[in-house]
């Protein structure tokens, strides 16, 4: 039997890495796509790079200019994090299986947490330019949208594994609702929900840069209109900075992770 369970097991891993295989070699016909080229360019790639994106004396003239939008960058960021942090947390409680009122506030939350989840924040920025057009708002909603649909369903399967035991201890006492969730859902919660809004803030100061490619503001812009100005030394000043500030953001991240939990 154990012979058996182990063949079954090689000829489902031979299949897939054929499937798989066999789906990236149509791909590459379809696409025209020149293995060849596209290896022998990686070096060319690294000279034109080392040529020409780096910062020199003079595009430390722009840093002041490009530090603002920066921090713009980052408040929005941060901004929409936190009030995406908040709604996702009334709409945990409400789709828990643990914290629900009834089926179908729990559908419902669910639903809206699948919708908002699986619309990526770039598909947001589109959609929301008909509306608010290319400013910082426009931004900050794409921002916000994709990040409570990913919080919600990171909170719901929070409450689900770390809370169920206290609120059914809270509950066989008679306690009320606001009851079980003050004194169980929260205290019990709060450290890995804090942990997945940081977490969130860190992906959104990546996605921000490229949200602002489409939305005409932050330090993405930045950098998009320097580099089609051919301003490449100032270009790469700006992709610096925000490595600099994933890397503290990070950093700063990972010690309050490290404190609260």
């Amino acid at each position: 039997m154990p012979a058996d369970v182990f063949a079954k097991k090689r000829r489902n891993s031979l299949l897939l890495f054929l499937l798989i295989g066999a789906a990236t070699a149509i791909s590459i016909i379809i696409t025209e796509f020149s293995i060849a080229k596209g290896v022998t360019s990686v070096p060319k790639a690294i000279q034109w790079s080392l040529s020409n994106f780096y910062p020199t004396k003079d595009s430390l003239a722009k840093l002041p200019d490009i530090l603002v939008k920066l921090k713009e960058t980052l408040l929005i960021s941060v901004a929409a994090t936190t009030l995406a942090g908040i709604l996702a947390f009334v709409f945990a409680i409400l789709g828990s299986n643990t914290t629900r009122v009834n089926a179908f506030f729990g559908g419902f939350s669910r639903g809206i947490a699948v919708l908002f989840r699986n619309i990526d924040v770039s598909i947001w920025a589109l959609v929301l330019l008909f509306s608010f057009g290319q400013s910082s708002l426009t931004g900050y909603f794409a921002l916000f949208f994709g990040s409570f649909g990913f919080l919600t369903r990171a909170f719901i399967e929070t409450i689900d594994e770390v809370s169920s035991s206290s609120v059914e201890a809270l509950q066989t006492t008679g306690a009320s609702y606001l009851t079980v969730i003050s004194q169980s859902v929260i205290p019990s919660t709060i450290p890995q929900m804090i942990s997945w809004v940081l977490f969130m803030i860190e992906t959104n100061i990546r996605n921000a840069t490229l949200v602002g490619l489409l939305t005409g503001s932050g330090i993405g812009f930045t950098f998009n209109l320097y580099y089609k100005n051919l301003s490449y030394d100032i270009a790469s000043l700006v992709v610096i900075t925000i490595i600099i500030s994933i890397l503290s953001i990070e950093l700063i991240s990972n010690y309050v992770r490290r404190v609260i939990l």
